[in-house]
């Protein structure tokens, strides 16, 4: 049967295919179904963004500078084709900037949306605590992402090994002055760049880690400012150890 990660790239390929045996993961992944439509919401906006009129005859004429004829006080002068030519050009340029753009933003926003609603799946992690997961747990919980925790990081209060678009995960919890943190340990989520996020009472950030995916790092409540989230996340990446 189809996992979530063969259907991602399966539509990341081709976002209009409509193979039955995608249709049959569709049927039973609600995850995958928003994922789907937020990948063909993408596409339009990506096709509309490129949806540049040029004038082939603007293409085909030579480009000269006339000599410019003094007209009437306050006539319009003469635009040369290669003018025309050059606008049409930078409109062509500007539209593939924006849908580059919308293109790197587009999957970010996807995995922020997914692991804040990861966190309403589980809602007693966000306890505050001074007991911690016995080290063994904590090792079991991360051995198939082939990392080590450094407890210099703080206090780890919860550990679990979650399902998260079709794969194991460490989900983590560390204890702060400012409270509990959530860290989620992403090794087949690669990012281009760090992206923040503020979602349904959630704000963080995304950090990608080179060669080993990304780490997502999240509070709730009032008591952190984002700053303070990312200080936490640097904190959590200098204390993870990669075993291969």
């Amino acid at each position: 049967m189809m996992v979530c990660e063969q259907f991602r790239r399966a539509m990341l390929a081709e976002p209009s295919n409509d193979d039955a045996e995608l249709r049959l993961h569709l049927a039973t992944c609600h995850e995958c179904t928003q994922y789907a439509l937020q990948l063909r919401r993408f596409e339009g906006r990506l096709e509309r963004a490129l949806r540049v009129a040029v004038d082939p005859r603007l293409m085909e004429q030579r480009v000269v500078t006339p000599l410019r004829a003094r007209g009437p006080r306050g006539a319009r002068p003469w635009d040369p084709p290669h003018r025309r030519w050059l606008a049409a050009a930078a409109s062509v340029l500007l539209g593939t900037a924006v849908a580059f753009s919308l293109w790197l933003a587009a999957p970010g926003r996807s995995l922020a949306a997914d692991v804040v609603k990861h966190m309403a799946e589980e809602p007693n992690a966000w306890a505050r605590t001074d007991i911690p997961v016995p080290e063994p747990r904590l090792d079991e919980v991360l051995i198939d992402s082939h990392v080590r925790f450094r407890l210099s990081a703080g206090l780890v209060s919860y550990a679990s090994s979650c399902s998260f678009r079709g794969h194991k995960v460490p989900h983590l919890v560390v204890q702060t002055g400012s409270g509990p943190v959530t860290v989620m340990v992403l090794t087949h989520e690669a990012l281009r760049s760090a992206m923040r996020f503020n979602e349904q009472g959630y704000r963080g950030v995304i950090v990608p880690v080179h060669g080993h995916g990304s780490l997502a790092v999240l509070e709730r409540g009032p008591d952190m400012d984002i700053k303070a989230v990312e200080g936490v996340a640097a904190r959590v990446q200098s204390a993870l150890d990669w075993t291969t």
